[in-house]
């Protein structure tokens, strides 16, 4: 096997490993571009993959802006609606519940991320700038006992 072919393997492995990195949407978001450099059976596979089942709309973006420029026939994949990770609600209540009476919101964001770092991760992938908002708001209505 020449080093050309082995590098381009390894380089392969390394990057349908990164794509599937569950904690890390910018490393997915990188490996997806840089799979688009692969044209090869295998690496299109893994951006079909990731266009259709990543939870970050802006990975699954740029798998079918790869996929599109490889030539492949695709469809734009639509931003789902519902909730992206299932029974989130029900989890975010449990870590509040794990914190101290009158825990602040940077507390309960701090143990979010690290009980459940693919669960922050999805979502702050998901809400970009409007993450901090949008967690901070869904902490203030989670409700932790029973009125």
């Amino acid at each position: 096997m020449n080093h050309e072919m082995n590098e381009e393997i390894v380089t392969y492995q390394e990057l349908k490993a990164a794509a599937n990195r569950t904690a890390d949407w910018r490393e997915r978001l990188r490996a997806v571009e840089a799979l688009g450099k692969i044209d090869n059976p295998q690496a299109i596979d893994v951006l079909k993959h990731r266009m259709t089942n990543d939870p970050v709309y802006k990975v699954q973006e740029a798998a079918y802006q790869q996929l599109k420029e490889l030539d492949e026939d695709v469809q734009k994949p639509v931003r789902r609606q519902e909730e992206l990770v299932k029974g989130l609600t029900k989890m975010l209540v449990r870590i509040k519940k794990s914190l101290p009476e009158g825990h602040s919101y940077e507390e309960f964001k701090e143990k979010l991320k690290k009980m459940r770092i693919d669960v922050y991760d999805t979502y702050e992938g998901d809400k970009g700038e409007e993450f901090d908002k949008w967690l901070e708001e869904k902490w203030a209505s989670l409700r932790t006992s029973k009125v």
